[in-house]
Order: C-alpha cells, then sequence, then structure tokens
C-alpha cells in the first residue's frame, strides 16, 4: 500500500513569530497523524524550520532551487545549500514559477535532477491551464512536462521523488477539481509511469494540489490514484492543516 503524504507550501509568507507559532500548532496536534507531513517554506525560515521540527514527525524542505552547484547566479539558492539545513524535500516545477518566471520544461527536469544529486526529494509539480483543459489537450500538457523529467533522468528517479498533480486553473481560485476529474489526470499520470516501469508506478506517490481544505480533502484523498496532497492557503493555519493531514 502507498504511503500517503501531505506537504503544506507556505508560498511566500511567514514571520518568525508568526511561523513559530504556526508550527508549535502543527506539532501539538501531529500525534493523531498517521501520513507522512512536511512543510516547505520560504528560504529564509529553513533554521527556523530545522531548529523546530528537528526529532519530530514533520519533515521539512524549500520551494525552489537553482538547476546550477555554485557559481556566479546572484540570488540563487543551491541544493548543497538546503543540504546544510537538512532538507528532506525541495518542490520543483511550481506552476507559479513556470508562469511568473519563465522556468521551461527543460529547466525544471534540470533543478529536478539537481535535487537528486544532492540527495534530495523533489517534488515534481505538473498541471494545465484552464485554456488548455478546455481545449481538452490536459493529458498532453502533463505528458509534456513529465517527458521532459523522463528523458533526462529516467522512470528509475521517480522511485525517490513525488509528483504533484496541480491543475492551474485551480490554485488559488477557490476551485477545486472534482474529485473524479483529479483521478482521472492522477490515473493518467499512473499508467504513463507504469508503461516505462510497474514497481515503481505502484509506489509512486501522486498528490493532488489545487485549493484542497478540510472540507474536500477526504473526498479527494479517497481516490484510488490520489495519495495525499500538495497544501497552499490552507496550511497557513494549523488547525486547518491537521485537518488535511487526518483525511489522509
Amino acid at each position: 500500500m502507498r504511503r500517503k503524504f501531505v506537504a503544506g507550501n507556505w508560498k511566500m509568507h511567514g514571520n518568525l513569530v508568526d511561523n513559530d507559532a504556526l508550527l508549535t500548532g502543527i506539532l501539538a496536534g501531529i500525534g493523531e497523524v498517521r501520513a507522512e507531513v512536511a512543510v516547505c517554506v520560504p528560504f529564509p525560515y529553513l533554521a527556523q524550520a530545522k531548529a523546530k521540527l528537528a526529532g519530530s514527525k514533520v519533515a521539512w524542505g524549500a520551494q525552489n532551487l537553482s538547476q546550477h552547484a555554485k557559481g556566479a547566479y546572484t540570488g540563487e539558492v543551491s541544493a548543497l545549500m538546503l543540504n546544510d539545513f537538512e532538507c528532506k524535500y525541495v518542490i520543483v516545477g511550481h506552476s507559479e514559477r513556470r508562469a511568473l518566471y519563465g522556468e521551461s520544461d527543460a529547466i525544471v527536469a534540470e533543478k529536478y535532477a539537481a535535487a537528486q544529486t544532492a540527495g534530495l526529494v523533489p517534488i515534481l509539480c505538473v498541471g494545465e491551464t484552464l485554456e488548455e483543459r478546455e481545449a481538452g489537450i490536459t493529458e498532453q500538457v502533463v505528458g509534456r512536462q513529465l517527458d521532459a523529467v523522463l528523458n533526462k533522468s529516467g522512470v528509475i528517479s521517480f522511485a525517490n521523488a513525488v509528483i504533484a498533480y496541480e491543475p492551474v486553473w485551480a490554485i488559488g481560485t477557490g476551485k477545486t477539481a472534482t474529485p473524479e476529474q483529479a483521478q482521472a489526470v492522477h490515473a493518467f499520470i499512473r499508467a504513463k509511469i507504469r508503461a516505462l516501469d510497474a514497481e515503481v508506478a505502484e509506489h509512486l506517490v501522486i498528490q493532488y494540489g489545487g485549493s484542497v481544505k478540510a472540507s474536500n480533502a477526504a473526498e479527494l484523498f479517497a481516490q484510488p490514484d490520489i495519495d495525499g496532497g500538495l497544501i497552499g492557503g490552507a496550511s497557513l493555519n494549523a488547525e486547518e492543516f491537521l485537518a488535511i493531514c487526518r483525511a489522509a
């Protein structure tokens, strides 16, 4: 049976005082959660997350990384730097990085490879825009995003990775794919990996992300190919986040 995994993506939110209160709240209720849990925090707060969460059931990670190991890349953060803070996870290819910062499929594939080279577990985000869904090319888009990584790192790399399907039209909009819509894409992703390696596909954790809330989490997570969630806004409230984690 595949593990269930819920990760919080704080995006560009937080400060030292609020973070401490949020993490304290999560730790207070994490004992009753059976799923694996992580929080992906802004770079400046990785030290705080490490200090607060070390030895607990909650892992931590970053929201992005450079595809380069080191060099003259002002403002960038490398995988080796993330290792200094004992990150387990790093989000790669989030739709906001693709749309707002021009990260191509090729760049995302390089970042995924850089994360794994350094021993980090990438959470690879894939998903379609509303226009692409309405045009009926969801599988074509998601397939293309996966192919970039498969062609560079191979299917076996997914034995140490997580995929997060996030329909772009449902991120932060309040709209959520129906459980059936989400399941259909998750099943497509797993089938694509299964065609290359059945064992990897069977154990691959595929999260859903896109306005997941405590009120809809259980129905989404009950789908056969949905193995948890990558949670945005709801991860900033300890009780809401814990309720989602319990649903997994």
